[in-house]
């Protein structure tokens, strides 16, 4: 199963006609049109179960109700349109500690207009990536664990990489200037 830019657009569209960001009317229809968009039939027939109840996983201590879960790849948190998803973390935090065995390697909040997504494995208090429904076609590279096989996705907030890289700038810049100075026995 894999994404293509029509079946994308067929997707923004289909949000843009039809979608008012109703979360409770409209989650499991965007969801289903999402997973359309990477090929499959629909959520359910890729595997994917909706409204999983999740012990513990409210914050009162009480059985919490996720979205969308799809083991292991993907918990999905929706919100409605205009909802400020940085109000949602602790919930899908809560929820993703809560799915053991075989956690989802990744978390999305969603709150019909933008995709916030998590890899609490790798960077707890960001999001890896945020990608607007609307740039979904020249963002899909972020979404690439949704299509079969182990792509990686490539997002733009990845701190781990983006520190592993300035790691190897600096290495880099030490040694051309321990180099230069060397030959000019400034260091001897």
């Amino acid at each position: 199963m894999s994404a293509t830019p029509e079946s994308l657009q067929k997707f923004i569209d289909f949000c843009k006609e039809h979608i008012t960001g109703q979360e409770r009317k409209e989650a499991q229809t965007f969801l289903d049109r999402f997973f359309k968009a990477f090929g499959y039939e629909g959520a359910l027939e890729a595997g994917a179960k909706y409204e999983e109840a999740i012990k513990k996983g409210s914050q009162k201590g009480k059985t919490g109700f996720a979205d969308l879960i799809w083991k292991p790849k993907v918990l999905i948190e929706m919100k409605q349109r205009g909802e400020d998803l940085n109000k949602h973390y602790a919930q899908a935090f809560a929820y993703w500690q809560r799915l053991v065995p075989n956690r989802p390697r990744y978390v999305i909040l969603c709150n019909f207009d933008e995709f916030w997504i998590f890899d609490f494995d790798n960077q707890l208090d960001e999001p890896v990536d945020k990608v607007a429904v609307i740039n979904l076609v020249e963002r899909a590279s972020a979404f690439a664990f949704m299509e079969l096989g182990n792509r990686t996705p490539v997002f733009r907030n990845n701190q781990v990489e983006i520190t592993e890289i300035a790691a190897r700038r600096m290495a880099e810049l030490f040694t051309i200037l321990y180099e230069r100075l060397s030959k000019k026995n400034i260091l001897n």
